[in-house]
């Protein structure tokens, strides 16, 4: 295990601009709209913001946590981990997902570390160690057969490697199917599991009852498996293939993660920008490119695709359910151990970005109940 600090060549910025400056526009069929994809203007503009932004200010924020990299079973992991200043603090792994980094959780560290900081009771601080998933951010190069249960047992090993006998677990998206696998792997250790933004489709039984709400929320699960997931069937079919175009275009890996951005984010809101800062945005976005991660992060789809984990009742577990989380109560009961389930009406999908102060506070009020 060795400190790692990210210092992203100064030629590599440079190329970057290059490349922006230099992109190749393709057409696109009038008043179209999102319809079809991520619109041509509006990409250009986001563009034209990237080439403004200040890599260097957030490599700083970044780098002002503490870092390392470790390996486990082969492969190079980074993660943050940064230790609250409380002595009776919970250690708690966070899991990003794709097309996120541990970027994504800068809003949250702080508040989780030191509640006492930020208005909260310092009997909820957590030691967060947040590593980036095999293939994503700088847990590269990436070796072959990383799935869910893999990277799960070795976020058990990560902890133990960091001296945590009691510990919980937390992740959205791709976290929310790791962490509760990480409660299955190490149940004598992890004291509960709190997940947010599991895009599975509910498996729906011929005798479950649904709300309005729960019926509308299938609805929408349907809408997006019908016109929304062609990038896991590509990423989940042919990773390499589909790198090849977002490696070399910074245009064309911008317009692959802002997709998701538009579609899994607050429905209430527009555009990305209006759920997520744009800046925050574009951090993630060059994280991918400068890291070369295009292909590395979408092989997770292939390795699941090949070995798809099934999540048994275990450890407690929390559920937080932000808009566009297609979960139902009684479809999850049945993977679950929940005891603590909370519904919101703002944010969405990238809850650690979108509305990190209503996770954060959820994430309190989970632990309380299994500390």
């Amino acid at each position: 295990m060795r400190e790692y600090r990210i210092d992203v060549p100064q030629q590599a910025v440079d190329d970057l601009g290059e490349r922006l400056r230099q992109t190749r526009w393709p057409r696109q069929l009038p008043g179209s709209g999102w319809a079809r994809g991520v619109p041509v203007d509006y990409l250009r503009s986001v563009a034209e913001r990237w080439l403004a932004y200040d890599w260097r200010k957030w490599e700083e924020r970044l780098n002002a946590y503490p870092q390392f990299v470790t390996e486990i079973d082969g492969q190079l992991i980074h993660f943050l981990h940064v230790r609250s200043p409380s002595p009776d603090a919970l250690p708690l792994v966070l899991t990003h997902g794709w097309p996120g980094s541990v970027a994504e959780f800068l809003d949250v560290i702080g508040p989780l570390t030191d509640p006492a900081a930020h208005g909260g009771d310092p009997r909820d601080a957590f030691h967060v160690v947040a590593p980036s998933v095999p293939g994503h951010g700088f847990s590269v190069p990436l070796q072959d057969g990383w799935d869910h249960g893999r990277i799960a047992r070795a976020w058990a090993v990560l902890m133990s490697r960091l001296g945590y006998e009691r510990y919980g677990a937390q992740g959205g998206d791709t976290g929310s199917v790791v962490s509760p696998l990480v409660g299955q792997v190490d149940p004598e250790h992890v004291v509960g599991v709190h997940i947010n933004g599991g895009l599975a489709f509910p498996a729906v039984e011929p005798g479950d009852v649904l709300t309005d709400v729960e019926r509308e929320r299938l609805a929408a699960a349907e809408r997006l498996r019908a016109v929304g997931t062609g990038y896991a069937e590509l990423q989940g079919t042919r990773p390499q293939t589909v790198s090849f175009g977002l490696s070399d275009s910074p245009a064309g890996q911008l317009a692959w993660v802002l997709e998701k951005f538009w579609e899994w984010t607050d429905p209430a809101r527009e555009l990305p920008e209006d759920a997520v800062a744009l800046d925050h945005l574009l951090t993630d976005v060059s994280i991918y490119w400068f890291a070369n991660t295009s292909a590395t992060s979408a092989n997770l789809y292939y390795e699941n695709r090949q070995a798809a984990e099934v999540v048994r009742p275990g450890v407690p577990v929390g559920v937080a359910v932000f808009p566009t989380d297609p979960a139902i109560r009684q479809v999850l009961d049945r993977q679950h151990h929940i005891v603590h389930w909370s519904e919101f009406t703002r944010g969405g999908h990238f809850a650690a970005l979108e509305a990190p102060d209503l996770l954060v506070d959820d994430i309190r009020a989970f632990f309380r109940l299994v500390r």
